[in-house]
């Protein structure tokens, strides 16, 4: 049994990841993270449907990114719509797949998985510095260093980013031609209180620009 770590938020890109690593032969464990995310909605789908999806377990991390502040997705700063220009948005979250990453290599260790699965995207994404290839490659190169399992050479950790260089439109199709039902998938930054989709923050215009370009309506209600 090929055991993976899948960082599982119930998005788009993270779900498509999940059935990724199964056609390819893993069993997935995913992991989500509680971080005081003020999209909670993720959090709820999430725990929801990963074993549905085929999760042999799914781990909820629970810290308090509020703390550290400094993004519109754990601070009261307003969420960006319509558009986010050129530099890196306010929904940027400090270091955020570094910890998210940390956590997941140490219950890959735990069980001893070697292969980690990350649905980031440096093509139609926002600009988030810790969704590039050179920043997945350092982080391999660390964890193999800075752990018991690698230093001991007992297993080489492998961070799978299968998404990292498609389109959305190119993502959508792959998780459909997997049977991926994306109607139980999330991706709105700031939804309704009753989890509807804005439609104009980042997130959900990428979204929206992915399904449109690969032909397809988004199973999903907007506000």
């Amino acid at each position: 049994m090929r055991k993976a770590v899948i960082l599982y938020s119930s998005g788009l890109d993270s779900t498509t990841c999940m059935a990724i690593a199964q056609a390819e032969g893993f069993v997935p464990f995913a992991v989500s993270f509680d971080y005081g995310q003020r999209h909670r909605h993720e959090l709820d789908l999430a725990r929801a449907n990963a074993e549905k999806i085929g999760a042999q377990e799914h781990l909820v991390v629970a810290f308090d990114l509020r703390q550290v502040g400094g993004s519109a997705l754990t601070s009261q700063i307003d969420v960006p719509k319509d558009g986010v220009g050129s530099e890196i948005p306010v929904t940027y979250v400090p270091a955020r797949n570094t910890i998210f990453l940390s956590f997941a290599l140490g219950w890959a260790e735990a069980i001893g998985a070697f292969d980690i699965f990350i649905g980031v995207n440096a093509l139609d994404y926002s600009g988030y510095p810790d969704c590039r290839p050179e920043f997945i490659e350092s982080f391999e190169r660390m964890a193999n260093l800075a752990t018991k399992a690698g230093v001991e050479g007992t297993g080489k950790f492998k961070i799978h980013t299968p998404l990292i260089n498609l389109t959305k439109a190119q993502i959508i199709k792959r998780g459909i031609e997997l049977g991926v039902d994306y109607s139980q998938t999330h991706s709105c930054y700031d939804p309704t209180p009753e989890g509807l989709s804005c439609g104009r923050c980042d997130s959900c215009r990428l979204r929206l620009k992915g399904f449109a370009e690969a032909g397809l309506k988004d199973p999903l209600k907007y506000a």
